[in-house]
């Protein structure tokens, strides 16, 4: 799993199309970013403030580690 699909999955808990409309973005962009595309620095500045706003434990290393299998976010 890429951290893109990490983070909708497993620290928002949403669907694709839910986490576009939390990044500002088209579900499309949303598949690819967990297809290896990554977002621009004003994409990942919309997810980190959805984050905040929704008073989600945020760290930006989120952005470029996925954690193992089987290890707690």
């Amino acid at each position: 799993m890429n951290a893109l699909k990490h983070i909708r999955k497993n620290v928002f808990k949403v669907t694709q199309a839910e986490f576009s409309v939390l990044a500002g973005v088209t579900q499309a962009t949303v598949s690819r970013w967990e297809n290896g595309v990554a977002p621009s620095l004003d994409e990942m500045k919309a997810i980190r403030d959805a984050a905040e706003a929704r008073k989600i434990k945020w760290n930006d290393r989120l952005f470029f580690e996925t954690p193992k299998p089987g290890v707690a976010a």
